[in-house]
């Protein structure tokens, strides 16, 4: 617990103070935020606003997480390290894409399948070492199962030993390339990615503790053994959870309407490639639905637009998409988009975290 504090608020003090720093260091190094001409209007006065205020967030969670352990003399295990793993190696994806947009003034840096071909890479090694490293109890971080609120029956392995290693790998890339890229299609507004992320990391918090109260190696009681946990490190998951939540609350400060500096693909590709990462290793990776609900929406509407788009050869269901820019053209205010969607994110978040509590209560022999 004292780690989680620590973690939590050195991440937090991090952002929130240094901030300003790296705005001014961003600016001189050239690094402005380019607009899309086609967006709108109203968004051509954030053209050279700093951007890629990923950097910022992944180093306050990293510093922090580590400065905590150290100071409360604990063990850093493998779960933890590769959630910062896939947070720092897709952040980096982000970072090749932000800085060809800053230096060749353009909308798009990385191509769309570079992009892609970048995340499958971080999130293939990531599912390789995943199953890698048992404790003395032969646990792994992750298993081969699919996983809902704890494993399912699915196996993978029971398709073969390579086979199943293989479509294990590709399941793993599809969640993490789906999780990653909803989060960067939601940030397109002023703090609305940042403050979505909050309260969905946030809930591994939550459910990182309480795997931890209830772990089947050292924390349930005998008697409720069939409610216990078989998650590795859950308690650590919730300690990196509480430093890159931290991180975010922090750079929210300033990345709130009107901001003084963006995410950029840096911050959102590794946003919500930790997020992914603390699904899959806390055995909840098909929770993502609910507690990454908003993301799904957002990742959706374009989706749907585009389908529909193709089909009906010219129209469209939305004045423009992400869903969030057709509410804007319709009128709302940038702020009162944020904070609605702030809204329904953790309405979903809470729907998630009330499913997870609910099987655990309802769980029976």
């Amino acid at each position: 617990m004292r780690a989680l504090l620590i973690a939590g608020a050195m991440s937090l003090a991090f952002t929130l103070f240094l901030t300003p720093l790296f705005i001014r260091l961003f600016k001189k190094l050239g690094w402005g935020q380019f607009i899309r001409d086609d967006g709108p209007k109203s968004h051509h006065s954030k053209r050279g606003t700093a951007t890629m205020g990923g950097i910022i967030i992944i180093l306050g969670a990293v510093i922090s997480y580590f400065s905590a352990m150290w100071i409360a003399g604990e063990h850093i295990p493998a779960s933890p390290l590769l959630v910062l793993f896939m947070m720092v190696g897709l952040g980096f994806v982000g970072f090749i894409d932000d800085f060809l947009k800053t230096r060749n003034q353009r909308s798009l840096g990385l191509g769309g399948w570079a992009k892609v071909g970048g995340q499958v890479v971080v999130s293939a090694a990531f599912a390789v070492l995943s199953i890698q490293f048992p404790n003395t109890h032969g646990q792994t971080p992750a298993t081969t199962s699919v996983s809902l609120l704890r494993d399912l029956p699915i196996d993978f392995l029971k398709l073969g030993t390579y086979i199943g290693i293989a479509v294990f790998i590709i399941w793993i890339c599809l969640i993490v390339t789906a999780t990653s890229n909803g989060v960067n299609v939601a940030d397109g507004l002023d703090g609305l990615a940042t403050g979505a992320s909050i309260l969905a990391i946030g809930s591994f918090i939550v459910i990182g503790f309480w795997q931890s109260n209830q772990s089947c190696v050292n924390g349930a009681d005998v008697a409720d053994l069939y409610k216990c946990y078989d998650v590795r490190d859950p308690l650590d998951l919730a300690i990196v959870a509480a430093a890159i939540v931290g991180g975010l609350i922090g750079f929210l400060w300033w990345n709130t309407s009107p901001a003084k500096i963006f995410l950029g693909d840096t911050g959102s590709l590794g946003i919500g490639g930790a997020l992914a990462a603390l699904a899959i290793l806390s055995h909840t990776e098909l929770l993502l639905v609910l507690i990454g609900g908003l993301f799904v929406i957002e990742a959706g509407s374009v989706i749907v637009q585009r389908a529909y788009f193709k089909v009906t050869r010219g129209k469209r269901i939305f004045l423009m998409s992400p869903i969030h820019h057709h509410f804007e053209l319709k009128g709302w205010a940038e702020v009162t988009v944020v904070v609605r969607f702030w809204i329904i994110g953790g309405l979903l978040v809470a729907a998630g975290v009330g499913t997870f509590y609910l099987e655990w209560l309802t769980r029976t022999p």
